[in-house]
């Protein structure tokens, strides 16, 4: 019999804590309660954690300094907690890792929905290839300097790359020649937020296509693949 998910969640404020345990455990999770920063490190040096449920604000040590040491560790499901009026801290969430977010005050339930839903996108994701590790990247005729977002090509030109752009290029190439649909990429580079549509990708798709295929109108790089999604058809290799 597969063992439940175990879930930890950080809140600084007993009642909420205390409320979500009772209610994550009637519907069948394990869960393990942190009141800050020392207990959430220490739980997870002595636990294996399935995803995390991360207040933005509590003394000392924020949800956003803890959800950065997560990232920094691994790919752990992060979903952020945060107050009205903190969209900007929110943001900021996101843009370090954050898997999804939910605003207080909010029904438990759809904190068990989004928990249920980004288990399983956690756990529908390609495996992750170690080629990242390197600082700058080659494929087909360009090289990406991961430090400085940019891409540069035979030229000697280097053309900037927006954030989003920046994401979806390390996607694909963590992920070469791999059919990735809309949902995977959206997981992979944002985290997919609940406002997010899938179309935005084909957007973003369209805008990487400009800046790196010979003919973005016949491209051969990012290939669209019918009803699957996207593939990255060019090897990839650290830069020497």
């Amino acid at each position: 019999m597969t063992e439940a998910p175990h879930i930890l969640v950080v809140d600084d404020h007993r009642e909420i804590r205390d409320l979500l345990g009772k209610y994550l455990r009637q519907h069948g999770y394990r869960v393990t309660l942190a009141d800050g920063g020392e207990a959430m490190r220490r739980t997870l040096k002595g636990a294996a954690i399935d995803l995390v449920v991360l207040d933005l604000m509590m003394p000392g040590e924020d949800g956003l300094s803890l959800c950065r040491w997560v990232r920094e560790k691994g790919q752990m499901p992060v979903i952020m907690l945060t107050a009205l009026g903190e969209e900007t801290d929110r943001i900021i969430g996101l843009e370090m890792g954050a898997d999804d977010y939910l605003t207080k005050p909010f029904n438990p339930r759809e904190l068990l929905a989004r928990i249920k839903a980004v288990l399983r996108r956690a756990t529908s994701l390609p495996e992750r290839r170690d080629a990242l590790a390197a600082d700058t990247l080659r494929f087909d005729r360009w090289e990406l300097n991961q430090a400085r977002r940019e891409i540069t090509g035979p030229d000697g030109l280097a053309v900037a790359l927006s954030t989003a752009e920046f994401n979806l290029l390390r996607a694909f190439l963590n992920h070469p020649r791999m059919v990735l649909s809309r949902d995977q990429l959206l997981d992979l580079t944002q985290g997919r937020a609940a406002e997010v549509f899938d179309r935005s990708i084909d957007n973003q798709v369209s805008r990487l296509r400009r800046k790196i295929e010979a003919d973005p109108k016949d491209p051969a790089l990012i290939k669209t693949v019918w009803g699957g999604g996207y593939m990255f058809t060019a090897s990839v290799e650290p830069a020497r």
